[in-house]
């Protein structure tokens, strides 16, 4: 569904975190039928980050975060954690994330799969409505432990990470312009993982439905933000697979060149690579003030999930 807001909020900053083990497409060719050329060619990936743990990654992303917003972590109203591989099934890892970090707020686990950045990026300008006036917004992933290495059409994709960003009210409309979630239940078998299992998935079905569902919601909120795709200067997709941005834009009508992509040295991150994604950008000098955002991607479920901001950050 989709809402207009009614108080604004702006994104101050963002850090990112990823593992220092790299494990590259040779690497896999010494455990699974597969070569590096195939890999390239089919998902874009060269190379992911493995190792650490969910709730460590993400206390070092966001740790980065508020450094760069300068603000006092005393201020912190809320920490939300988008994750689909929590450290544990209870509690929530959020409340880790927010031990290590040392704050005193609320905390709690979002899990929408891949979209579950943006999923948590809406939900904290939701809750600036409502009273707060900053948040710790933080997409982490340790996918590798749910990781069957032994699957040649899922090891190749999936990796660990994670990004975060401060959210912070500000006077005026802020720089969340337009948003849409969605999912679509019946396609909850095309990507699963069963408590204590591996990550199983039916890649045709979901390159077809994930071009739809991110088309779909990158629409919606171009129509809420009352844009165009002419207006987007930049685009951050989910890093699930090249192939599937490629098409996605070609059917937005957007250049594949607007977009920000990392895969093919994080691998698919699933919640974290959204974030990781902008923070790239923003680090190479891509993301200025008052340029057009448009956040989106697709996740299992299948749910999706798009925002259209403004840049407004440091």
């Amino acid at each position: 569904m989709t809402s207009k807001l009614t108080a604004g909020a702006r994104m101050l900053s963002i850090g990112t975190a990823l593992p220092d083990k790299v494990v590259t497409n040779h690497d896999l060719e010494q455990m699974v039928d597969t070569d590096h050329q195939w890999i390239v060619d089919r998902s874009g990936v060269h190379e992911r980050r493995i190792g650490g743990t969910t709730a460590g990654l993400a206390a070092e992303a966001a740790q980065m975060a508020i450094d760069r917003s300068g603000i006092d972590p005393s201020t912190i109203d809320l920490l939300i954690l988008a994750t689909t591989s929590p450290d544990r099934q209870v509690p929530a890892t959020a409340s880790t994330v927010q031990e290590l970090l040392g704050l005193s707020c609320g905390a709690m686990d979002l899990n929408a799969a891949c979209s579950g950045f943006v999923y948590a990026l809406i939900a904290a300008h939701g809750f600036i409505q409502m009273g707060h006036n900053r948040i710790l917004v933080i997409g982490a992933e340790t996918l590798s432990r749910i990781t069957d290495w032994t699957d040649r059409t899922t090891c190749i994709l999936f990796a660990d990470g994670a990004g975060a960003a401060v959210i912070e009210k500000t006077d005026g409309p802020g720089d969340l312009h337009g948003w849409h979630v969605d999912s679509n239940g019946a396609l909850e078998d095309a990507l699963f993982c069963d408590f204590d299992g591996k990550i199983e998935m039916a890649g045709k079905v979901i390159f077809k439905n994930a071009v739809l569902a991110m088309e779909n919601a990158a629409n919606r909120s171009l129509e809420m933000a009352n844009l165009t795709p002419n207006d987007i200067d930049l685009v951050v997709p989910h890093q699930a697979n090249v192939r599937i941005v490629e098409a996605s834009c070609k059917r937005l009508g957007i250049p594949y060149e607007k977009t920000s992509m990392v895969i093919h040295r994080t691998g698919n991150t699933s919640s974290a690579s959204i974030p990781l994604a902008l923070e790239d950008a923003w680090s190479q000098g891509r993301v200025k003030q008052g340029d057009n955002l448009l956040l989106v991607g697709f996740g299992a479920g299948m749910t999706s999930a798009a925002a259209v901001m403004t840049w407004d950050g440091v």
